[in-house]
């Protein structure tokens, strides 16, 4: 018995249960837990919600062999864009291998969703993907292409290899990845603290400084493979950027991999920004000059873990090449006591600011999210300021506050969408700076009203722009629900909020009614042919731009 597909088949039962209105499209149960699975694999794939993996979901009929699509922030030139396709078996004592056939058709339809010239009809949800990610391209963006396959069982045999290898994709297009149950309990349960032990290269440096500690020196990349090996992603729990492969595309990764092959990689050392770790405790033998064997407690690498990352692949696929002499600088820094998180939080932004990081669980354990998650309970809402990939039901994630504050109350619908980053980043002040838990509160309602009429098949064949305008129609509920209670935003607060909800409540159809009426007043001073001729990734890049947001007026 494998205790892990175990494991996984009561957690998606569980999800079913706790989440009717997500599986309301069938009463076929069987097909309500292989959705419940996909849920789950994006969810801790990614290390998302449920709710929040939830829209990314594709499957159904004429989904072209895609379940699901996430498509990440512009950074730079490029943006990230994974594919799932998931496969369950109920007869959890069987193995098999992920379907070849499944792999075939994928690899086929990345091949016509990827270039804009070709006209892409498939199911509602995908076919807004597909836009979205035309729209990017014609824009001179990059993606980034990373398909996992996942199932409760063995990877694909040799004939999925052989069409992964036909379909002639090089590295710098589209990486494979096989994910399953093992991997899924993995992420659930693999929290523990890491006990390590460092072999430090040479001579090193220790220094007490302003009641902490820090150790200085060098290790051998071969020590940081084994650390990977025996510890792998744990040891970045706390530095959560999103490891996406050795692309070409990624040129630091490519870089550290190119210099790691090369005759110079033992002047690695002086190419490489080199990794920063923490930990609660360390202790060595002081009195040897060099080469410390330092005992470490509660190890986090808070930067350079695609370094190491990439080492670890590296000298993985590179067994024979000598590795003796090829050295990366660390500093280990011992950190305890009250203001710990505080400080762990400031390094990482610190190290990290030149590179693509996740800032959101960064930034969970100040002071303004603390504070937050304490009012929103006061208004009978539970708020959660830290990421939670496998908890379902009725709260408020802060990466769905921030997406729903700066686009309605600070009316910035076009940043939201492909910035959501940085919304944890350079606008974190801005956006929850003044704000209180009944703006909030107000802010996320109508934002779930909005992405829900999003799905909404009948809308969208009405109204073609729904699938790309739910930020903008945020924003104009929110102005039109202030006018409406001859209110302003900085005098909505915890005294008026039950009067306020109340409103929105009895007449969310009425407010989407209006919302819809002022953004199409809008959309046809923009356009001058009718709005519902325009090609639709045309359609998708008019809400990634400002300039719409002068033509909409509330009267």
């Amino acid at each position: 018995m494998d205790i892990n597909k175990h494991i996984v088949d009561q957690r998606i039962a569980k999800i079913v249960e706790e989440n009717p209105d997500w599986f309301s499209e069938t009463t076929d149960f069987i097909k309500k837990k292989s959705k419940s699975f996909l849920l789950l694999s994006v969810s801790t794939y990614l290390g998302i919600e449920l709710a929040e993996a939830y829209n990314y979901l594709t499957e159904g009929g004429n989904d072209a062999g895609i379940d699901a699509i996430f498509i990440g922030d512009i950074f730079g030139d490029e943006f990230p864009v994974y594919i799932f396709q998931g496969k369950y078996k109920f007869d959890l004592d069987v193995d098999s291998n992920f379907p070849a056939n499944s792999i075939q058709k994928v690899s086929d339809t990345i091949k016509t969703i990827f270039d804009p010239k070709k006209i892409v009809t498939k199911n509602k949800d995908l076919t807004a993907k597909i836009a979205d990610i035309s729209s990017l391209i014609s824009d001179a963006k990059i993606p980034l292409i990373k398909c996992v396959f996942t199932n409760n069982g063995l990877k694909w045999n040799d004939e999925g290899e052989n069409h992964i290898k036909n379909a002639d994709f090089s590295m710098d297009q589209v990486l494979f990845e096989h994910y399953n149950h093992v991997d899924i309990v993995h992420k659930i349960t693999n929290n523990k603290p890491v006990k390590a032990t460092i072999r430090m290269s040479g001579v090193s440096i220790s220094e007490d400084y302003n009641y902490k500690r820090v150790i200085i020196g060098k290790l051998n990349v071969l020590e940081i493979k084994s650390i990977f090996d025996t510890h792998s992603d744990n040891l970045l729990q706390k530095n959560v950027r999103r490891y996406l492969g050795l692309h070409n595309k990624n040129n630091v990764n490519s870089a550290i991999k190119a210099t790691l092959k090369s005759e110079r990689r033992e002047n690695f050392y002086f190419y490489n920004n080199g990794i920063t770790m923490i930990c609660s405790k360390y202790n060595y033998a002081g009195l040897q000059k060099s080469d410390w064997i330092v005992n470490v407690e509660d190890l986090q690498i808070i930067n350079g873990g695609q370094t190491c990352k990439t080492i670890q692949d590296t000298l993985k696929e590179n067994p024979s090449i000598d590795y003796s002499n090829v050295y990366v600088l660390v500093r280990l820094y011992e950190l305890s006591g009250d203001n710990t998180q505080d400080l762990i939080t400031d390094i990482t932004l610190a190290t990290n600011s030149q590179n693509p990081v996740d800032l959101r669980d960064l930034r969970a354990n100040d002071y303004i999210q603390r504070a937050m998650e304490e009012d929103v309970k006061n208004l009978g809402f539970t708020y959660k300021r830290i990421r939670d990939a496998v908890s379902s039901g009725d709260f408020i994630p802060s990466s769905v506050a921030a997406e729903a504050i700066y686009s309605i109350w600070h009316e910035k619908p076009q940043i939201t969408k492909f910035s959501r980053n940085n919304l944890f980043g350079k606008y974190y002040d801005q956006i929850f700076k003044d704000i209180n838990a009944a703006q909030l509160v107000i802010a996320v309602l109508i934002f779930r009203l909005c992405d829900n009429f999003r799905r909404k098949e009948i809308l969208i064949e009405e109204f073609p722009h729904l699938p790309y305008s739910n930020l903008f129609l945020s924003m104009i509920i929110g102005k039109i629900l202030l006018k409406d209670n001859n209110l302003v935003l900085n005098k909505l607060n915890h005294n008026n909020f039950p009067q306020i909800q109340k409103y929105f409540e009895e007449n969310k159809e009425l407010l989407f009614r209006k919302s819809n009426l002022v953004l199409i007043k809008a959309l046809n001073k923009y356009f001058p042919e009718d709005y519902k001729s325009i090609e639709l990734r045309r359609l998708s890049a008019t809400f990634r731009r400002g300039d719409l947001l002068d033509l909409i007026s509330i009267e």
